[in-house]
């Protein structure tokens, strides 16, 4: 896969999944946008990026709040925007009864709303030059129930079907979207939520018991797979819903 000259927007770059992926882009020769809501996990994502000889500029911004500035601001500083991967989340715990009625509104917000306006102000750009690729990073908890993430499922269903409406609305424009589902994933955040609960052992053991490939993911795993989607070798793929969870899915 290479993406040279190509402009790559992505969003919660600052760590984990979304900053594996812009480093593994920038490998492959993009010039990478890379937006999260801390300037300092930001900032410290371009650093590498310049490091290993590639090229990013730090784009600042809420997703939920600044979209149109944030799609703005990545044309400003490269001309053009040709990938645009829709990474940045959060995941809210608790069942329906749990779920405060502030929880459930950030949480739309900022993984539905947020890539929703993303991607009308990316199409825009996107149309002029005929081509383009929306990645939206979704979840497996968007095609299985996972128990105590109720709002977090309906973010990510939510978000599966905007890929598809957008797939069916924008093919004729060049444009393609696809959607990324990824099983729980090691991360330094991951990492930190289970140091933090009452058994960390055992939430280890629980999360990785209910994998069939009995491990979790990798970020470089996810990241492989979001550059696969955004690929021009994968140029007769939209509308597509890519799982990446160790056979979670399948039982």
């Amino acid at each position: 896969m290479n993406f040279s000259n190509k402009v790559v927007l992505i969003t919660g770059a600052g760590s984990g999944i979304g900053r594996t992926a812009a480093i593994m882009f920038a490998d492959r020769g993009a010039r990478l946008a890379v937006n999260d809501i801390s300037e300092q996990r930001g900032h410290e994502t371009v650093e590498i990026i310049k490091q290993r000889g590639g090229e990013a500029a730090f784009v600042g911004g809420d997703v939920a709040k600044d979209a149109e500035k944030i799609v703005k601001k990545t044309v400003e500083t490269f001309g053009k925007i040709d990938v645009l991967v829709n990474n940045a989340g959060i995941v809210p715990y608790g069942n329906i009864e749990e779920t405060s009625d502030e929880d459930f509104t950030r949480t739309i917000e900022i993984n539905v709303k947020g890539p929703f306006l993303l991607s009308k102000y990316a199409v825009e750009e996107m149309k002029k030059q005929k081509s383009g690729v929306i990645v939206n990073i979704a979840s497996e908890a968007g095609l299985v129930g996972i128990p105590r993430r109720c709002v977090y499922s309906i973010s990510k269903a939510a978000l599966i079907g905007l890929t598809r409406s957008l797939a069916v609305d924008y093919v004729d424009f060049g444009i393609r979207v696809n959607a990324i589902c990824p099983g729980t994933t090691y991360s330094q955040g991951l990492a930190q939520r289970v140091k933090a609960s009452a058994d960390p052992e055992e939430t280890m053991r629980r999360m990785v018991s209910r994998i069939p490939m009995k491990r979790l993911g990798k970020e470089e795993e996810i990241a492989f797979a979001i550059m696969f989607a955004a690929c021009d070798e994968a140029s007769f793929m939209t509308g597509s819903i890519i799982n990446i969870d160790g056979g979670s899915t399948m039982i």
